[in-house]
């Protein structure tokens, strides 16, 4: 059972910061909850999922989970441009990891290997794509302005020299970034709070999902 299955007939979007031509560079659509999310019964909560260990093991297969997974946020809806979840109640502090899937858009941050955040995010294309790969946050700014498009970037975690880094946007249809991560401004009050300089980001483009087998 593949990690994200669940795929929405939707386009790829963009950002506050993004040209206004639609994106084509990308396919990315945005998904529902996994499949394992909807599978596994919940243990302890009913806003949470517990994973199966073979469910851990396929999603650690997907990549980009520096913690291994081992319960998901319950959402019994889909997930469009905007919407978020946000609940770490019950779940111990620590530190957090955070995994962007461009080709899904979403991000999801865990916490000792429980999800406590996901949100649909924006990302860049064309010239300006967004960089895969780990990155460490650098620098944390509540009220930064970008200074090179002049545009204001609440809640910025950067996570590269040149200025790649999750903020708070205006998730909406139809346009790109210009490499950074964007997500629900309320979203990124949240994950701003949470994370610290040097927490880790996994940006990851996972495959699309093949054909499904028959016979």
């Amino acid at each position: 059972m593949r990690w994200l299955v669940l795929i929405l007939a939707a386009a790829a979007a963009g950002g506050l910061y993004a040209a206004q031509s639609p994106l084509v560079a990308h396919s990315a659509q945005v998904t529902a909850k996994p499949v394992a999310a909807i599978a596994a019964a919940p243990i302890g909560s009913e806003d949470r999922i517990t994973l199966t260990p073979q469910q851990r093991r396929e999603a650690s297969a997907e990549g980009g989970f520096r913690q291994v997974p081992l319960s998901l946020l319950r959402v019994n809806r889909r997930m469009h441009y905007g919407d978020f979840e946000w609940n770490d109640e019950g779940v111990p502090a620590g530190p957090i990891t955070i995994r962007v899937d461009l080709r899904t858009q979403l991000l999801s941050v865990f916490r000792g290997g429980h999800e406590i955040g996901t949100a649909v995010a924006l990302y860049g294309a064309d010239s300006k794509e967004t960089p895969l790969g780990s990155f460490p946050v650098l620098w944390k700014g509540k009220d930064h302005r970008s200074s090179l498009y002049d545009a204001p970037m609440p809640f910025t975690l950067r996570l590269t020299g040149d200025g790649v880094a999750i903020h708070g946007s205006n998730v909406r249809w139809g346009a790109a970034t210009h490499g950074c991560v964007g997500v629900p401004t309320e979203f990124a009050r949240h994950l701003f709070a949470q994370a610290k300089v040097g927490d880790v980001v996994t940006i990851v483009r996972t495959p699309s999902p093949g054909p499904k087998a028959t016979g």
